[in-house]
């Protein structure tokens, strides 16, 4: 698998078991593609295989530290799992015709299929979990999945709204993204780490979930597409209003009196990014997600050197991202 340099750092921060945790995630999920007819596996491996860098199971690797074993390899498959699951019906609600610039499941094989693909990866992230025997991690990864699905109604609900306010925005931002980083701390769960490390890490994971989100938004008005892998604007042209257009609008009336509804093409949203960097949103948008990385690193709990320092490394490659 090629990793992004930051999530080198992070696994050779973490420590020498972490390396083959990652190869094995990596089979495993490739196996858990087939066995379910040609067509979902063809598309449920073409997701897998484009699920980025890992960052979600690498946060369960190092939160289990150095006493993670096949269970905690299996908690961190059921969260790739489900974080797949979700891009894939993602893309089916939003038509989406790319994801990380490949063709979606939706864009290549049609509605029912991207439906059946996601359906199929988000039932084997809850098969694998049960594989462990704990109610409790099944309680942690279900409540996750049922964020995720709020935060999607949350965010249809608020589709074309362009007075949607910034707390009703951090809202959608800790169900949609926030709460599966959160799920990291099954890691910490599985090894059998006191309850309060458990928790800190826990909240860990919201806090950087919550800062990888602000700044995907970032990058959605500043790109490039070489970058995201998507046209700027693209959350505009799908009637979703982020942190930029929210902040953009008190200094721009232009924007204020902008009805996202008229944003019909790729060069309109184009132009609504641009009128937006003249502004200061996106710096301020930043500095608050920069904000919330500081405050995660600094409720870190106490840990074992290596530990605490692959967490420090995770906190900084969300910040990179953006960079």
């Amino acid at each position: 698998m090629a990793v992004a340099p930051t999530v080198e750092a992070v696994v050779a921060a973490g420590g020498a078991h972490i390396p083959p945790l990652m190869e094995a995630l990596d089979q495993r999920l490739a196996e858990l593609a087939t066995g379910h007819g040609a067509v979902l596996a063809r598309h449920g491996g073409a997701t897998i295989a484009a699920g980025g860098k890992r960052l979600r199971p690498l946060v369960v690797f190092v939160a289990a530290g150095e006493a993670a074993g096949p269970g905690v390899l299996r908690v961190a498959v059921a969260v790739e799992l489900l974080h797949s699951a979700t891009l894939v019906h993602d893309d089916v609600l939003d038509a989406a015709e790319l994801r990380r610039g490949r063709p979606t499941v939706v864009a290549s094989a049609g509605r029912g299929i991207a439906t059946a693909t996601g359906d199929l990866l988000f039932s084997r992230a809850f098969a694998e979990l049960r594989a462990n025997g704990r109610a409790d991690e099944v309680r942690v990864l279900s409540e996750a999945s049922s964020a995720l699905a709020l935060g999607e109604l949350l965010q249809r609900a608020d589709a074309f709204d362009a007075h949607v306010s910034v707390e009703r925005y951090m809202e959608r931002c800790e169900y949609k993204t926030a709460r599966l980083f959160e799920a990291g701390e099954l890691g910490a769960l599985e090894a059998a780490a006191p309850a309060d490390r458990v928790a800190a890490l826990g909240a860990f994971g919201r806090r950087i979930g919550l800062a990888f989100q602000l700044l995907d938004d970032v990058l959605d008005v500043s790109g490039p597409v070489e970058r995201t892998g998507k046209a700027r604007g693209t959350d505009l042209l799908d009637g979703t209003v982020t942190l930029p257009l929210i902040l953009a609008r008190e200094h721009d009336p232009e924007l204020a009196a902008l009805d996202v509804r008229e944003i019909a093409t790729p060069e309109q949203a184009a132009h609504v990014c641009d009128r937006i960097a003249a502004t200061t949103a996106l710096e301020e948008s930043k500095r608050r997600a920069l904000s919330i990385v500081a405050e995660a690193k600094d409720e870190l709990p106490e840990l074992p050197e290596r530990q605490r320092t692959a967490l420090q490394l995770v906190a900084d490659g969300v910040v990179e991202r953006y960079a």
